[in-house]
This record gives structure tokens, C-alpha cells and sequence, in this order.
């Protein structure tokens, strides 16, 4: 009896030893799920029950009501702490304007508003889907790209080639080498890249050419976070919209949180508007099949839209302040949110370590390093907060030394361009304190009682 009870170790032993990581992993977090629960967001009955003053919380409603008095269009925001919501609030409006005409009546912003998150999609959606499978032992980081998407490679015809060493890693780290961007969308200036369908645009992300040697410099691009999206499908099999809704977003309850929303039973009226123009810059851009109405539940940003269909791994996603207050938790959690875990504290932690070329970046996060990054994290945060902006108005910031959580989403680009013939991409609405974020976190953390 003694040998078979020993024999059965051995052999168990020696199977434990021959499985795959991935298998060990995936029942490693379902034994977790087991057996762990992860605090769930409460509202707090008042701010101070949470260690803020809720006078001091007024001067937050003061410096953005004072900017829409001004001419900006609107915000919401949602501030959490402990797992408690502290503060939850809507100022100004979600539609001011159809086309350059201003409506005779604006249409308020509620709190359950949905936003274009812009380029907070590439930590929501691809940075929760690779902190998953990294968690579950189906992706390395310091894997080769072309481990997961064999077309990616050098051509005979890049001038600057290096493809063949880029990994995972390097694509978070925004060194590897791309441009900050491609237009696909536009025949001007993507020649023979140009894409407006999603299945062309993903067999061109592999053939788009270097900008500088991998490795060699940090340059913030959207083509890494394409590629990145394009990453996750390979090892999914599925589309990135369905595989971030149906594994992240619906087990955490999260019904607003998702790709193309008008395509999924959402009406225009529900959404924050944004350009007043379509992409046209007041009517001064033009290429083919460019939008010239409001845009309300439309992904804004080109690439996204009329490249990838609205699905892209660098900008597409939508929310609402509660939704994104819930993604928020899973980090200050360490990885999971009520009986759901997506992913381990191990991996939380390695995504958000600094890189050795900038102290201000993590595996795709933007941390508080230094004071370059005030503008975005204001005067008090912690050496620990990291987030991520989006270029429509839209700023995270999560900050493990308070437990504290703050979610700003405005419409600030729904607002006249300046100058469209000297600065396209400067609107009205990027010049006012609310959509240059800083202050308003900074007033946040002042209204804390032990600041």
C-alpha cells in the first residue's frame, strides 16, 4: 500500500512537472476565483466616510462649473476610495452644437453618459486583455511578435529593418520602433497602405515600415497598440470586441463598456458628442468617405473608424463613469472585483514597474515618475499613481498609496477648432483648465482631509 501511495506522488509529481504553464495558471486562478472574494464599489453615505471633505469637494464642482460657464461643453467624473464611491457628478452638456450651429437647447450630461474613451482603450481593453492572458500563462511578454502573427517581418523593401527581434514587451514599451501613427485611411498619405476595410488594415499592420531602429528611443504610437489588439485575436481567436466584453467586461457586470454601441442597440442621444464636424476640422480636412455630421457614438479617432470598422486595439472602446469606476477597482483590488479575478497582483506589478528608458511609462501605463507628468496627475499624487489620458477628453488615474480612484471623461473636442489652417487638432475645448486635467486632480487630492 505504501509503494502505490508513493508511486501515485512520484507520478503525479512528474505530471505536474509536463503541463503546460498555461494549464497550471488557468487552474491556478480558478481555484483563486474559488476561493477568493474581491471587494465591490459601495457609495459611500458621505465623502467623509472615505477621508474627504465634502466642502472641499465643492471646489472640484466650482473649477469645472466655472469652465463650462465659459464655453466648455461638459464632464462627468467619479471619484473612488476604500471601495467606496465618494463623489459621482455631471456637469455641463453632452451636446451643444449640431455641426457649427449651436442648439437653442444643449442637452445635458447625466452621470450615465457614455464616452469615447479614445486612447483609454488601449489600457481598458488591450492592457486588462494581456495582463488576462499573461495571468493565465497564454501570452509571454518577451515573446517575439512573430510568434504570434508569422507575417510580421522584415520586407525587402524596408529601409529600416529590425522586425524580427520585436517582442511583445517592446510594443507596451513604445520602443519598437513605429511611427506615432499611419493613416491607413487616407490615400495622401498612406500609399500602398491604404485600408478602409478592418481585414486589409490587419494584414498591413505587419508590412508598416520602421520609423527608427527598434530599441533605440521611446516613441508613444498607436500602431503598437494596434498590433498589440491584433495580438490578443491571434491568441483568442477571437475578435478583440467580443473577447473584452464577454471574458472582462459582462462578468464584471459592466453593460455600457463596449465597441461599436450604436451597432449594439445604443441610440446616438445616449452618448457625449464630439467633433462638430465629422474628421473634417470645421470643414478644412478632406479624403474619401470622411464624415461631416456631429459625431455622437461614433468612435472618433480615423484609424479606428474607417481603417478597423470601430474595433482597434489603440481606440474604440466606450463608457460611462460607473463602468469605468469598476475597472478602476480590479487594479486597486490587485486583479478581480467580487467573485471575479482577471488577472494577479505578480502581473499588476510588472505592468506597472517603470521602464529603465522612462520613469513616466510602464508596460503601456503612464506613471507619476517625475513632475513632467503634473499635467496630467496634478500636484499631489503619489509616486505609485499611474493612468492613462485619451485625446477626446478622457483621463484615469489610479493611486494604490490612497486607494483612490479618479475617473474624468468630457467631451472637450466638441467645441469650434481654433485655428484649423494653423493647428487642426487645437480645439476651443482643449484650452480651458477641466480639459487640460491637472487641476481638477489636484483639487481632488485637496479635498482630501489629510492633505
Amino acid at each position: 500500500m505504501r509503494k502505490w501511495i508513493t508511486g501515485s506522488i512520484a507520478a503525479f509529481l512528474s505530471l505536474s512537472l509536463i503541463l503546460p504553464s498555461s494549464v497550471s495558471a488557468e487552474t491556478t486562478i480558478a481555484k483563486d476565483r474559488q476561493q477568493q472574494t474581491y471587494p465591490t464599489l459601495k457609495k459611500a453615505k458621505q465623502p467623509e466616510e472615505a477621508g474627504f471633505s465634502s466642502e472641499k469637494l465643492k471646489q472640484v464642482d466650482d473649477l469645472i462649473e466655472q469652465d463650462i460657464s465659459k464655453g466648455f461643453p461638459g464632464a462627468a467624473l467619479i471619484i473612488i476610495k476604500d471601495g467606496k464611491i465618494v463623489k459621482k457628478e455631471a456637469y455641463g452638456y453632452k451636446q451643444k452644437y449640431n455641426g457649427l450651429n449651436p442648439l437653442k437647447h444643449p442637452r445635458k450630461m447625466k452621470t450615465n453618459t457614455m464616452f469615447d474613451l479614445a486612447s483609454n482603450t488601449k489600457m481598458y481593453a488591450v492592457n486588462f486583455a494581456l495582463q488576462h492572458l499573461a495571468s493565465s500563462g497564454k501570452l509571454d511578454l518577451n515573446a517575439k511578435i512573430s510568434r504570434y502573427i508569422p507575417e510580421f517581418k522584415d520586407r525587402p523593401e524596408d529601409i529600416i529593418k529590425g522586425k524580427n527581434r520585436i517582442r511583445v514587451i517592446d510594443l507596451l514599451h513604445h520602443t519598437a520602433g513605429f511611427p506615432a501613427s499611419w493613416n491607413y485611411y487616407d490615400p495622401n498619405t498612406a500609399g500602398r497602405l491604404y485600408s478602409q476595410t478592418r481585414e486589409k488594415t490587419l494584414s498591413f499592420l505587419s508590412k508598416t515600415p520602421l520609423a527608427y531602429e527598434p530599441g533605440t528611443k521611446q516613441l508613444y504610437s498607436d500602431v503598437d497598440y494596434m498590433l498589440l489588439g491584433l495580438v490578443i485575436e491571434k491568441i483568442t481567436g477571437q475578435p478583440l470586441d467580443h473577447y473584452t466584453e464577454n471574458r472582462l467586461y459582462r462578468p464584471l457586470g459592466l453593460r455600457h463598456t463596449m465597441f461599436n454601441p450604436l451597432k449594439k442597440g445604443f441610440k446616438p442621444a445616449q452618448f457625449a458628442a464630439t467633433e462638430l464636424m465629422g474628421n473634417t476640422r470645421d470643414g478644412t480636412v478632406w479624403f474619401p468617405n470622411i464624415r461631416t455630421y456631429t459625431l455622437q457614438g461614433e468612435v472618433h479617432d480615423e484609424k479606428a473608424f474607417y481603417s478597423m470598422e470601430g474595433i482597434s486595439g489603440h481606440a474604440g472602446l466606450f463608457s460611462t463613469v460607473d463602468d469605468m469606476a469598476v475597472l478602476l477597482q480590479v487594479m486597486l483590488n490587485g486583479g478581480g472585483y467580487g467573485e471575479e479575478r482577471l488577472f494577479s497582483k505578480r502581473i499588476i506589478a510588472q505592468f506597472t514597474k517603470p521602464s529603465k528608458t522612462d520613469a513616466t511609462y510602464g508596460l503601456g501605463w503612464r506613471l507619476n515618475g517625475n513632475t513632467d507628468m503634473e499635467w496630467m496627475f496634478g500636484k499631489h499624487a503619489s509616486s505609485r499613481a499611474y493612468g492613462h489620458t485619451g485625446w477626446t477628453g478622457t483621463v484615469t488615474i489610479i493611486d494604490p498609496a490612497y486607494q483612490l480612484g479618479i475617473v474624468l471623461l468630457t467631451n472637450k473636442k466638441h467645441s469650434p477648432v481654433i485655428d484649423p489652417a494653423k493647428n487642426p487638432n487645437q480645439f476651443e475645448g482643449d484650452l480651458f483648465s477641466t480639459g487640460k486635467y491637472g487641476s481638477v486632480i489636484t483639487a481632488v487630492y485637496e479635498a482630501l482631509n489629510n492633505q
